[in-house]
């Protein structure tokens, strides 16, 4: 009994222990998947949370995202309808008609609840040009403001924006409290001569703030604006500018007109007065040259040596002065048109070469050198010949007068578009550019040894000048000092 209680004791006491290390063995199995459990846990709870976080950044995000759409949206219509703005005031080119092109419909599509564009009068002093969202009485309150408020409009005529972001707490109540509204800008419309308007626009309470983008957006207007009405000022300043112009140049005509007549009805008398004179002239001085004739033909008397040779002189001096007078009726005539001339065919070599054979004794004297350079294709032109072998006689003496012993003088003619160009060249002392401004003035002569020296009248290089002229040519001098001079005039074909 003792033995089989023992056994019973020994296998009972076996088999608590088995069950105790079975039961140990699946308590510490149990407490493994516990741990693990509460590991698992762990991690989910903190995915979650990450989770959490990115859904809360993916929110603000959105927001974000939609905030910056918002903004980008009325960034876009606010600079498409400054495009269109641009596009019809820089067409125009007066002020009201710029300010009327800023209606409501444009002041609306800039994204703005209340807008107000003021400007400056000639008398400085500021009034509304075009507005939305104030009634009369608000506006009259805002100007009274702006008039009073000086450091406000310091600031701005020295360019600077004025915000809601940027103003000063008592500032910002004072400008909410007048423009009854909660977010604004004010900015400057700046010209080269400062500041000749203000901007003004602004949100209720319930928009969002203002952003730089509305800064830059109104600042662009104000620049298109000021620009436009520039473009206007001056317009008008030109405009005004051409009608005093074109008044004084009507005015100077009708001067110039007049003083023209009177000079016409000078010279005029002036040729009338030369040939009349002259005209009287001739008769005693054909008369005196006759005399002197007989007296030193020695047809009244046996003249004395002494005597012959002041009557040669006065012979002399009547020839100058027939010269003289048919120089002048010939002047006098040419300007009253009451010289016929009469067109011939005229070989013009044939004539320089008989002007050659006339003055060849004076070439001969001075040993001077004579060269002629007619192209072969000048033709033959119609000319009144005596008249015109005067310009030469008298364009060639002048060469031969002032050109030093075995010097050159040279004739050249060339056909160009029709019209013939003759040239009279001489290696003289030269012109200078003063006098020859005033070389085919009438008895003008320049002053130098060689005319101090030589008589003349100062008519034979006007008279050239009449002769050409009346041939429909015209006639001018290029010259340089010490090297020589050359008489260029045309012809017609």
């Amino acid at each position: 009994m003792t033995i089989i209680t023992a056994n019973i004791w020994y296998f009972v006491g076996s088999f608590v222990f088995i069950v105790f290390g079975v039961l140990i063995f699946l308590y510490i199995g149990k407490d493994e998947q516990v741990k693990e459990l509460t590991g698992l846990i762990t991690k989910l709870k903190k995915s979650f949370n990450d989770l959490d976080e990115q859904a809360k950044l993916i929110v603000k995000t959105d927001l974000e995202l939609n905030k910056a759409q918002e903004e980008l949206d009325k960034r876009l219509n606010g600079l498409d309808a400054l495009q269109n703005t641009s596009q019809l005031i820089s067409t125009s080119l007066n002020e009201n008609e710029i300010f009327a092109k800023l209606d409501q419909t444009f002041l609306m599509d800039i994204g703005f609840e209340k807008t107000l564009i003021l400007k400056y009068d000639k008398n400085n002093i500021l009034y509304d040009r075009s507005e939305i969202g104030f009634t009369p009485q608000e506006k009259a309150a805002i100007l009274e403001y702006l008039a009073n408020d000086s450091e406000l409009i310091n600031l701005l005529k020295r360019g600077k924006k004025i915000s809601s972001e940027n103003s000063t707490k008592l500032q910002k109540e004072t400008i909410a409290r007048i423009f009854n509204v909660e977010h604004y800008i004010l900015t400057p419309i700046m010209s080269p001569n400062g500041m000749i308007g203000i901007i003004f626009v602004g949100n209720t309470a319930e928009t969002s703030s203002m952003t730089e983008g509305d800064e830059e957006i109104i600042s662009i207007l104000a620049t298109q604006i000021a620009q436009a009405l520039d473009n206007a000022r001056l317009f008008e300043e030109v405009y005004r500018s051409r009608q005093a112009l074109e008044s004084k140049v009507q005015s100077r005509t009708i001067q110039l007109e007049s003083a023209l007549e009177q000079v016409q009805n000078i010279s005029k008398t002036k040729s009338e007065f030369i040939s009349a004179v002259s005209h009287e002239l001739r008769t005693p001085l054909t008369s005196i040259k006759g005399y002197a004739s007989i007296l030193m033909a020695g047809k009244l008397g046996e003249v004395p040596e002494n005597v012959k040779l002041r009557l040669a002189k006065i012979n002399t001096h009547s020839d100058n002065l027939v010269n003289l007078i048919n120089e002048l009726l010939d002047i006098s005539r040419i300007e009253s048109g009451r010289v016929e001339m009469k067109f011939n065919e005229c070989d013009i070599s044939r004539m320089i070469e008989s002007v050659h054979d006339l003055l060849t004794p004076q070439l001969k004297d001075k040993r001077i050198n004579w060269v002629t350079e007619l192209a072969p294709n000048v033709p033959k032109l119609f000319l009144d010949t005596s008249h015109f072998e005067r310009v030469f006689i008298n364009l060639v003496s002048n060469a031969i007068k002032f050109t030093p012993e075995e010097g050159t003088i040279s004739i050249t003619a060339s056909l160009n578009d029709d019209i013939v160009t003759v040239g009279v060249s001489d290696t003289g002392i030269g012109i200078s550019e003063q006098d020859i401004k005033r070389l085919f003035d009438e008895f003008y002569r320049v002053e130098n040894k060689i005319n101090q020296n030589v008589k003349g009248t100062g008519l034979g290089l006007a008279l050239a000048k009449k002769i050409v002229e009346a041939h429909k040519g015209r006639i001018w001098i290029t010259s340089e000092i010490g090297k020589g001079t050359t008489f260029h005039f045309t012809i017609p074909v």
